[in-house]
């Protein structure tokens, strides 16, 4: 028999009554909640099981699968897991306690109800039972659709950031003279960059650099999981969202404030990660990548070196590209959409000519090229790396040595992060020796020999 959740049948038999608390905004006034309008309602955490804004049988579920995992559960530990009010937990515990679902295995210390500690009796086991047939997922209450569907969009209008502000953001990098005016516009735009150029010049650090500016760094709420046709879809996800220390200002703990997401992937993509994950087990979704980086930035990196082709890939993409909006679909066949509210970063090596049309093209807002430096630019990146990496001086003899041997002799072309990976090797061969950290000319000729590869060809790689 399935949880459907009657415990307002309950309340008006006038054997359990909970007190109801009215809901209010009027004491969230964060800033990490007042930023965005419209977001103090979504994120007023229910007062009461009134208010509950899901069905109040997928709590009841989850938290017989919790106390049937743990053997025990408390108030406390349930409000910690669920995420949801305590005053609401209680009232399901005392609920599910009648029902004679729970009962109370222990009371720890004076702490009243807060120090009951409840078991499942045989029928809370069976009923735990078909709850784990339905789903295993243990986690945070979800939020309906709806209600993340007007987060995103609520924090998608973005403050515009000037040009100090994204010369400031590219200051760590060494870029060609106002390189900020092809990366800004993008930024403040915030919908789709092509990023291409040949590979060691920085396409993936310009595109972390961008992923930090977007929204100027301030955080957005995202909830933990949300929930739509009676299924369950984690969005949260360790790798991708990092938490924000701002104040979360008393908001409904089913959302996290979190940095703005950057998801980054390279050849291992797939189209299977760009749909609604299914786990047959654990009988839950896990939301695709779209979906986790909503409010941030999605970088497809080595684009056309995938596991599928780049014209599957741009196919995925038209109708999202064109509409800022994506459609999934669960198992059940019900097809729903969401927000595509990110910026879409594609990053390559190749020839864009290779790799798609023009008619793909025109939907990708702005296209920057990323190129090696100039002998002027390579220098200011050597010396950069060098005090980056303790180095104590910069001998320009070494760096001239670097520059005629290894690239004017040999024609090849000067790529922004050879400078790093060089100093780093001379780095490591000063400590295998048990010497100071300099730099010599002998020891740039070692560290290039081990680093680069001559081809049949003749050619230096």
């Amino acid at each position: 028999m399935a949880t459907t959740g009657t415990l307002k049948e309950l309340t008006k038999s006038g054997t359990f009554t909970p007190q109801r608390t009215l809901s209010s905004t009027s004491q969230l006034t964060a800033p990490s909640i007042q930023r965005f309008s419209g977001m103090a309602e979504l994120l007023t955490p229910p007062a009461s099981l009134d208010d509950l804004d899901i069905n109040q049988g997928m709590v009841i579920d989850i938290i017989l699968r919790l106390t049937y995992n743990e053997g025990e559960v408390s108030a406390t530990h349930a409000e910690e897991v669920v995420k949801l009010p305590y005053k609401l937990i209680d009232d399901i515990l005392a609920w599910m306690q009648q029902e004679h679902m729970l009962e109370v295995a222990k009371a720890v210390g004076s702490l009243g109800r807060r120090g009951y500690v409840y078991s499942l009796t045989d029928g809370g086991r069976n009923r735990a039972k078909e709850a784990f047939e339905r789903t295993q997922y243990v986690g945070p209450a979800p939020v309906p659709l709806e209600k993340y569907t007007k987060s995103v969009l609520a924090q998608a209008t973005i403050e515009k950031l000037d040009r100090h502000q994204v010369q400031q953001a590219l200051s760590h990098l060494i870029l060609p003279q106002n390189f900020d005016r092809k990366i800004g516009p993008a930024v403040n735009a915030g919908s789709s960059l092509f990023l291409y150029g040949p590979p060691g010049n920085g396409k993936t650090t310009i595109s972390e650099a961008i992923a930090k500016m977007l929204g100027g760094g301030e955080p957005i709420w995202i909830p933990y999981a949300i929930t739509v046709g009676g299924a369950i879809i984690q969005i949260y996800d360790s790798l991708i969202h990092k938490f924000s220390t701002d104040e979360r200002g008393g908001a409904d703990n089913r959302w996290g404030l979190f940095q703005r997401p950057g998801v980054m992937v390279g050849g291992e993509l797939t189209m299977e990660h760009l749909d609604l994950r299914y786990e047959p087990v654990a009988k839950f979704y896990e939301a695709p990548l779209q979906l986790k980086a909503n409010g941030g930035m999605f970088l497809i990196d080595d684009f056309g070196r995938q596991q599928i082709s780049p014209t599957q890939l741009l196919n995925r993409w038209i109708v999202p590209l064109e509409t800022r909006i994506d459609f999934l679909r669960l198992n059940s066949g019900m097809t729903f959409q969401i927000p595509f509210k990110q910026l879409l970063v594609f990053s390559t090596n190749l020839d864009p000519d290779d790799l798609v049309d023009g008619a793909f093209l025109r939907r990708i807002q702005i296209k920057v090229g990323v190129f090696g430096p100039d002998e002027k630019m390579f220098y200011r990146i050597f010396e950069n790396q060098a005090q980056a990496l303790g180095f104590p001086t910069v001998d320009r003899e070494s760096f001239l040595y670097f520059l005629n041997e290894w690239y004017r002799k040999t024609g090849k072309p000067l790529q922004s992060v050879h400078p790093r990976d060089i100093l780093k090797a001379v780095k490591v061969l000063c400590e295998y020796a048990g010497e100071p950290l300099h730099m010599t000319p002998a020891l740039i000729e070692e560290a290039c020999q081990g680093y680069f590869v001559k081809a049949k060809s003749g050619q230096i790689l």
